[in-house]
């Protein structure tokens, strides 16, 4: 069985600064520092850090005042901002710099008295921190069914944002939507889902073109690695979204010559090279790896003292 490597895959800036941030404060700052939510969504990369010293919690009750509390790479919303200032936490912000964008996007078509769609799955925290950070109407759309029951302030002015970790495809289709039902629609100059998601899906269309069977490494609540599987998925290919080699079942592999391996934006290398042991384990061939859009964004960490 050959092996083929989507390329890019894995890592992106967003999440190599986000983690970078957690570790410089444990650094600086000693264990135990804290963590609003997961700070990326991989089950891997939270239990490394956890046993790193970094706690992770859902609520900012749960953390000592005077703590040192980091806001996770999807973002958060005024009012948890202003309630960790309440708490007296000392705060250090992680939000992705491409989803920052997005909120003042946001901002500046609510300063021009536009109401703002936000395009992307209800209840995902990037969602949640992008609409509380809303100055004005602020809708949520994740399917192009619910245009019709949109009631808007004036249809004249109406702009969107979209989540940075949704698939190309549908998303295209929604924006379709809206221009029919609002052509006089405010848009991005260019498109607010992140380089990093928009090379990863081409990689694995490629991928999947090219293989009997995809396998994406990624953790159940990551939006950009279940995207992934669909797009693999919408190829016609059979698609497995796992968190690691323990997920895999040898039963897949049926009458497979060529597997395909791509990995989520959160997802760590070491685990590809991982599924690639445990193929090569079983007789799979050596990786080649495909090839794709060369990345050379880098995001600067802050100043972390607070």
């Amino acid at each position: 069985m050959d092996i083929l490597l989507a390329n890019p895959r894995g890592f992106c800036a967003g999440v190599n600064r986000a983690i970078a941030i957690v570790h410089q404060a444990l650094e600086r700052y000693r264990p135990p520092v804290y963590v609003l939510h997961e700070i990326v969504h991989n089950t891997h990369v939270i239990e490394e850090l956890r046993q790193l010293g970094a706690v992770f919690v859902e609520e900012l009750e749960e953390i000592p005042r005077g703590a040192i509390t980091i806001f996770s790479a999807h973002g958060v919303s005024r009012a948890v901002e202003a309630r960790a200032q309440q708490l007296g936490l000392r705060t250090i912000d992680a939000t992705c710099p491409l989803v920052s964008k997005v909120h003042r996007r946001m901002n500046r078509l609510h300063a021009m008295g536009y109401d703002v769609l936000v395009i992307g799955h209800k209840g995902h925290p990037e969602v949640e921190g992008t609409c509380g950070q809303a100055t004005g109407p602020v809708h949520v759309l994740s399917r192009s069914e619910e245009i019709g029951g949109l009631t808007v302030t004036d249809p004249a002015k109406v702009g969107y944002v979209t989540q940075t970790t949704l698939s190309v495809d549908d998303t295209a289709d929604l924006i379709d939507a809206l221009r029919l039902r609002f052509p006089l629609i405010a848009e991005p100059e260019r498109t607010d889902i992140c380089y990093a998601t928009t090379n990863r899906q081409e990689a694995v269309r490629r991928l999947a073109d090219a293989v009997d069977l995809v396998l994406i490494v990624g953790s159940k609540n990551s939006s950009n690695s279940n995207r992934l599987r669909e797009v693999a998925e919408l190829r016609h290919t059979p698609a497995h979204l796992i968190d690691d080699a323990g997920e895999i079942d040898w039963q897949w592999f049926a009458g497979v010559q060529r597997v395909g391996i791509s990995a989520g934006a959160s997802a760590p290398e070491h685990l590809v090279v991982e599924v690639v042991e445990w193929l090569q384990q079983r007789g799979a061939g050596p990786a080649v790896e495909m090839a794709g859009e060369e990345e050379r964004v880098n995001f600067l960490v802050p100043d972390l003292h607070v």
